[in-house]
């Protein structure tokens, strides 16, 4: 899988896919799980790069001292927005507010994904920010719209 990033503004950014053929239901469920699930973590404040006490530990993790009050005195990382995933031939895409949440997310979306190719539904291109000249965000509803407004 080829992996991009283009221009990237953390509070509107559109992440895109391009597959090797035009993805099936069950192949756009896949990814529709894999986006959902990011985006909830990221909502719930999960991808906070001030608070990874057991990643900082090392290996040896038995027994450990874990301070519950570390997520308390980080800064908020928080997820704010998600639109509706759109397909059109072999490409999907889908806008994200990322809010404050850390570039961690990034990382652990593009491993996620990475898998799925290997396993699931064959991603070819990856592209995190831009835009794509043949398929205009102008057409999209996703930011006036998101599927997870408050």
């Amino acid at each position: 899988m080829y992996i991009q990033f283009r221009e990237f503004n953390s509070f509107d950014v559109w992440i895109w896919l391009q597959f090797s053929t035009i993805p099936s239901q069950r192949e756009k469920e896949y990814i529709e799980e894999v986006f959902n699930s990011w985006f909830y973590l990221g909502k719930l404040g999960a991808f906070n790069a001030e608070n990874l006490q057991v990643q900082e530990t090392g290996l040896e993790i038995s027994y450990m001292d874990y301070d519950s009050q570390g997520y308390d005195r980080s800064l908020l990382a928080l997820m704010h927005n998600m639109g509706e995933i759109e397909y059109e031939g072999q490409w999907a895409r889908c806008w994200f507010d990322l809010g404050t949440s850390d570039a961690i997310a990034l990382d652990i979306l593009i491993n996620a994904l990475t898998q799925l190719s290997e396993e699931y539904v064959t991603i070819e291109q990856l592209y995190i920010g831009g835009e794509n000249e043949d398929w205009p965000v102008e057409d999209s509803e996703s930011r006036s719209y998101s599927i997870y407004d408050n």
